[in-house]
């Protein structure tokens, strides 16, 4: 549709169907999503353009690169960003970054994801970029595409209806401008997509629950043309200093001079001044060379959760709902996983194929990925630089030696912050009333390694195939019925499966069905899936695993949220319906339903 910039109130659309406040990467992901899948929505922001100097997230993960593939956006953000994947991939901690005494203390290969060529679990590897890149990317994308509104220097300070015993759609959402203007719009859904100070959870009378950490940080925006060619190290992404005096990270913001530290461990209650922060980077760094201040930026890490991700046709995704620590690259990267899981069941609903489990699902499967990579992040944030200081670090001789040895192996805690791959792809959908649970033994928790399961509930395993195919490229924006050609007999796998393809046309559920050859070394898939096929939901994971075209056709039906696995309890959807309007859904529920699923 268009981009408003500073529109007056009469620009403002007074009734949209979708309307999601917030337009940071969560936001606009959620509406190009949206629209992906043909359903409009309309964004509201008070940032009218976009600062270069707040980097705050820096790490685009596999699984986020592999969802901007999806919408056609991962090679704009890889050609957009100032450090490619090629220059470094490593994080190395260190005693300080030039002269004699910067050594290297531990050194964290293929740091979150960066592997140059061909990645191998997802599509897509990794990227580091500077968060304003990355929205500039989305905000252009946004700018091109028909079916976003993106009204910006306005933001949502209320919803009206969200809570209270006449609580329900549609909403009427009240926006303003910076002189005060007011403007309301009626919506039929809102996706509070508008931080961590969130106008859409407080309208739902829900607060963030958690705790914060002892003691802050602070990030330093700065150029340096000496800095580089001082630095005794080999190239890394991210430079950990553990000094005597002070501790943190530094890291190349691109390859024309801008850096970016984050200094760990400082006082809340003491001002820093752009003195005070060259002097630290100074410090950090072990020269007297060229530094510019150009931001700094304190905080603190926290470890927040919303009790609930919404009500009613009302949602929280991103900072709204949860705020983690930083460390690991992952609170923006779950931001974006929100929006996924939440994109494609919204749209199946205004679209009139979900049914009423679909939509209650989106909480109950993005709340525990949010807990568990909280509570990774808060380890990973108990083990500081600063908690490695040792002054006999710096030192020559036997004593130095031993000093660095042992911190070597204290290192070793760090790993899961960098090499977090179980994290990032393990984490699944397992209890969710939408996926239909095998009873199989699935892999245990793990944020280091990843062991790459077609359980129900679990992502897709990735594989290439002939022609460096991804198997990916094989998925529908519906479901798609992948079958391993090798147990088809011969036969069409839409032969094969035409139950399912029948059960969708009836119920309206949008469905393809394919053969899989096997992966390009020759393995073929239903040993990587445990079953002869899978039935692959639009985000990517699966939702049943087997053999039966008949058991398949049924768990189409769970998985689009219309029946229920007797495997797993009522959804919150049910719980909440009356007696009386159970069975009046009755006849439709049933006419949806093709079996039980045993």
């Amino acid at each position: 549709m268009s981009t408003l910039h500073n529109a007056s109130a009469a620009d403002i659309p007074g009734e949209v169907q979708v309307l999601i406040a917030g337009g940071g990467p969560s936001g606009l992901f959620l509406a190009l999503d949206l629209a992906s899948r043909g359903v409009a929505s309309t964004v509201v922001e008070p940032r009218t353009s976009v600062d270069p100097t707040r980097p705050r997230a820096k790490t685009t993960n596999a699984r986020t690169m592999t969802h901007l593939r999806r919408l056609g956006l991962a090679g704009a953000l890889r050609d957009a960003s100032p450090l490619p994947v090629e220059y470094a991939q490593d994080v190395i901690f260190c005693t300080g970054l030039t002269g004699p005494a910067a050594h290297q203390l531990r050194r964290f290969r293929n740091a979150f994801q960066l592997v140059p060529g061909r990645y191998g679990p997802q599509p897509e590897c990794g990227q580091q970029v500077p968060q304003p890149v990355l929205e500039e990317v989305l905000r252009a994308a946004v700018a091109g595409n028909p079916l976003v509104t993106f009204v910006t220097g306005w933001s949502v300070t209320d919803v009206l209806g969200a809570a209270g015993p006449d609580a329900g759609a549609p909403y009427a959402v009240v926006v303003t401008d910076a002189a005060g203007a007011l403007r309301t719009i009626a919506a039929t859904y809102v996706v509070g997509a508008d931080g961590g100070s969130s106008a859409v959870r407080r309208s739902l009378g829900l607060r963030l629950e958690g705790g914060s950490a002892e003691l802050s940080n602070i990030s330093i925006l700065f150029r340096s043309q000496s800095l580089a060619s001082a630095i005794a190290l080999d190239p890394a992404v991210q430079y950990w200093v553990v000094g005597s005096q002070t501790s943190g990270m530094v890291g190349p913001m691109d390859l024309d001079g801008t850096w970016w530290a984050i200094v760990q461990g400082v006082d809340p209650s003491v001002a820093v001044g752009m003195e005070d922060a060259a002097l630290m980077v100074r410090s950090l760094v072990g020269a007297d060379v060229d530094i510019d201040v150009v931001a700094t930026d304190p905080w603190t890490a926290r470890m927040l959760l919303a009790p609930e991700y919404g009500r009613g046709n009302i949602f929280l995704v991103g900072d709204a709902a949860h705020l983690n620590p930083p460390w690991g690259g992952h609170g923006f990267n779950t931001c974006i996983g929100d929006a996924a899981n939440l994109a494609w069941k919204l749209a199946a609903t205004i679209k009139g194929w979900a049914g009423p489990g679909l939509l209650a699902s989106y909480g109950a499967e993005r709340r525990p990925v949010a807990a568990r990579t909280i509570r990774d992040a808060a380890e990973n944030g108990k083990a500081l630089a600063y908690h490695f200081a040792d002054p006999d670090l710096g030192f020559a001789g036997p004593t130095g030696e031993a000093a660095r040895q042992a911190a070597y192996q204290a290192l070793a805690v760090k790993q899961s912050e960098f090499d977090s791959l179980g994290l990032v792809l393990g984490y699944d959908y397992g209890g969710s009333p939408v996926v239909v649970p095998d009873g199989l033994p699935r892999p245990e928790e793990d944020p280091i390694h990843y062991v790459p399961s077609a359980n129900p509930g679990a992502l897709l395993p990735h594989a290439w195939l002939a022609d460096s195919v991804s198997l990916y490229s094989l998925l529908s924006n519906g479901f798609t019925l992948l079958a391993d050609s090798g147990s088809l007999g011969g036969a069409p796998a839409d032969e094969v499966f035409a139950p399912v393809l029948a059960a969708g046309a009836r119920q309206g559920i949008p469905v393809t069905v394919a053969a899989v050859g096997p992966s390009d070394d020759g393995t073929h898939l239903s040993q990587v899936w445990g079953a002869n096929a899978v039935l692959v939901r639009p985000d990517q994971h699966v939702a049943w695993r087997g053999s039966s075209a008949a058991k398949a056709a049924a768990a189409l039906s769970v998985a689009a949220g219309w029946a229920r696995s007797p495997l797993v309890g009522p959804s919150a959807a049910e719980q909440a319906a009356s007696p009386e309007t159970a069975a009046s859904s009755e006849t439709t529920r049933s006419a949806r339903v093709d079996a039980v699923i045993p």
